[in-house]
């Protein structure tokens, strides 16, 4: 063996020699331990700043949110001409949406526009039936417009899908009492004031009609 051969092979040695020391020693890198932090604020990666904060994009409300938003600051300020045209714009983009016709409805029963108020809560009613709201607010237009078997129809169709919203027995009561039907319509006055204690003119007719019989 030549002098050379021979140092490559005490080289060879040494290198196995510390190899498997580090190895038996248990201090390599373990899975799950790889990283032990020096102090409570080093974190791995590019992140040391415990106080590191991140913004947020502001989202943009689309076209339907502003035109509802517009509606709505025009009710409150009993401004129906300007709530129509938002609201009329809204349902050119989503004209099948229930929350904006049921509002929409209402607008027009302020603009006494009550034919198009009663297309407009048919509408809701065929994209579902079960809507009590639309049955009640359609009641309301129906005997308006002096249409008041139909009008009953509804009330009571109200009644069945929601029979402890107290609003449905008070607007039944009244197409009862305008129609002359003033028993009845003590009865479900009286239960409009069961559910809802609040409701004044309801026990303002209690009153009255209890007086009469």
């Amino acid at each position: 063996m030549s002098t050379f051969q021979l140092l490559l092979l005490i080289i060879s040695a040494a290198v196995f020699y510390l190899f498997f020391k580090q190895l038996l020693s248990g201090s390599f890198p373990k899975r799950g331990i790889d990283f032990e932090a020096k102090n409570d604020n080093e974190q791995i990666g590019s992140l040391t700043q415990m106080d590191k904060t991140f913004s947020h994009p502001t989202v943009k409300p689309s076209r339907v949110e502003q035109l509802l938003r517009m509606a709505d600051e025009s009710i409150e300020k009993e401004d129906f001409s300007e709530a129509d045209k938002a609201l009329s714009s809204a349902l050119i983009l989503e004209s099948e949406n229930i929350g904006i016709l049921l509002q929409y409805g209402y607008v027009l029963i302020q603009l006494n526009r009550l034919e198009e108020a009663k297309e407009n809560y048919m509408i809701i009613l065929e994209l579902n039936e079960y809507e009590d709201i639309a049955h009640a607010s359609l009641a309301n237009v129906l005997h308006k417009l002096d249409e008041n078997e139909k009008a009953i129809e509804h009330h009571i169709r109200a009644i069945e899908l929601d029979g402890d919203y107290a609003s449905h027995y008070f607007n039944y009561a009244n197409t009862l009492y305008d129609i002359g039907n003033k028993e009845e319509a003590l009865r479900f006055y009286k239960r409009a004031f069961e559910l809802d204690s609040s409701i004044e003119e309801a026990e303002k007719m209690i009153k009255e009609l209890s007086h009469v019989n």
